[in-house]
């Protein structure tokens, strides 16, 4: 079970955020360590949106962060915070290989009354009982199978979305809830071990934050279960 491209052999890399590549060029994102790319080009509007989200962050204020810039696409919006959210989640986690292994968290929980099966509808359509590092692999790649189907996540300007990308971004976000879920109840004192707590918690704040407000403005309904 590996995630994050620094920690071992078998890794995908999360899509780059905008603040991280430079404008002049295209971002490229590696899978499982093939030859797929995601090729995203200068017009992608994630180069204009994300610095501005980036600054507001640094404000401390993260309400201003998680509202629809004036004069956005919502979809858009929407589109470049969950992957922003994956990326978050993805590298979070991927300091607690170690101590997420099958011996400690050999069924995927939340404490004793939150238990999560995995499924995906298409190669797995039973849920699966299975560890938390078995779920949370297979939960990451099928994300990020998501985020680089150009006929889900457009990544040129002007691209139309689909008609159930609220759907999909919906499923996205509740299975992200549940790696946030399992690493404060299984792993928060590792989690203080590394010094990561402020980091932890600023990431689970703006999820939430960006839940809310998707809830209210968006009527983008999600249940956490």
């Amino acid at each position: 079970m590996c995630i994050g491209n620094r920690l071992c052999s078998k890794t995908f890399k999360p899509r780059k955020n905008a603040s991280e590549t430079n404008n002049n060029t295209s971002a490229t994102t590696t899978t499982n360590n093939n030859n797929n790319t995601s090729n995203h080009d200068g017009s992608n509007k994630q180069h204009d949106i994300l610095p501005e989200t980036a600054a507001t962050l640094g404000s401390g204020d993260l309400r201003l962060a998680v509202r629809l810039p004036e004069g956005e696409d919502l979809h858009e919006w929407i589109a470049i915070n969950t992957v922003d959210f994956f990326n978050q989640i993805n590298m979070l986690y991927g300091t607690l290989l170690e101590f997420c292994t099958d011996d400690t968290c050999p069924i995927m929980s939340a404490g004793p009354k939150y238990e999560y099966h995995w499924a995906d509808g298409q190669t797995v359509k039973k849920p699966l009982k299975c560890s938390a590092p078995h779920y949370i692999d297979c939960l990451m790649i099928w994300i990020q199978k998501q985020l680089e189907n150009e006929a889900i996540f457009p990544s040129k300007i002007g691209a139309p979305f689909p008609r159930d990308f609220l759907n999909v971004v919906k499923v996205i976000l509740k299975r992200l809830f549940r790696v946030y879920a399992h690493i404060y109840y299984q792993h928060f004192t590792e989690v203080r071990d590394l010094q990561e707590e402020a980091h932890l918690n600023t990431s689970f704040k703006h999820f939430i934050y960006f839940v809310l407000v998707s809830i209210i403005y968006f009527d983008l309904s999600i249940e956490f279960d």
